[in-house]
C-alpha cells in the first residue's frame, strides 16, 4: 500500500495506509464513506468519519478510486477505475458494475470551451414484483 500511495502522490500516512487496505484488500468494488467507515471501526483501524472522507476524496484526486453519483444524495466510491457503467438496486442501494458495453445515442455536444471528459451511466433496477 506504501508504494501505490507513492506512485499516487499521496504521502503514506498511517491513516491511508490503513484505510487503502482495507478498501483495496478484496478486489474490485463499490462502497460509502459510511461503510469503510464501519469496516474500519470493526478492524481497529480509528478514523473519524470526516477522516474517510477526506481520504477517499484524496483517493479519487489521485486516480486511485472512481467517484459514482447516484441521485445527487449518495456518493460511492468504486475501486474499479476503468471506463465501466453501473446497476444501482433501489432499495437495496447497491451498486453493480454493467457487464458488456451500452450503446448510447447522439450526445449533444458540449458547450463552447468545454469538453466531454467521461460519460457514466448508472441503471437503475430493482426486483420484479412477485405475480400471484
Amino acid at each position: 500500500m506504501v508504494a501505490r500511495l507513492r506512485s499516487a502522490g499521496l504521502r503514506p500516512t498511517r491513516q491511508r495506509i490503513d484505510l487503502g487496505k482495507l478498501l483495496f484488500a478484496r478486489g474490485d468494488r463499490h462502497l460509502t464513506a459510511e461503510i469503510l467507515h464501519e469496516e474500519a471501526e470493526r478492524s481497529n483501524v480509528r478514523v473519524s468519519l470526516a477522516t474517510v472522507y477526506n481520504t477517499l476524496h484524496q483517493f479519487t484526486e489521485a486516480g486511485l478510486l472512481r467517484e459514482v453519483s447516484v441521485d445527487g444524495a449518495r456518493t460511492y466510491f468504486d475501486t474499479n477505475v476503468s471506463d465501466h457503467h453501473h446497476y444501482f438496486v433501489e432499495g437495496e442501494n447497491r451498486l453493480i458494475d454493467v457487464d458488456g458495453k451500452i450503446r448510447i445515442g447522439e450526445i449533444p455536444a458540449p458547450p463552447d470551451g468545454m469538453e466531454i471528459s467521461a460519460v457514466e451511466v448508472v441503471v437503475r433496477i430493482r426486483p420484479k414484483p412477485d405475480k400471484q
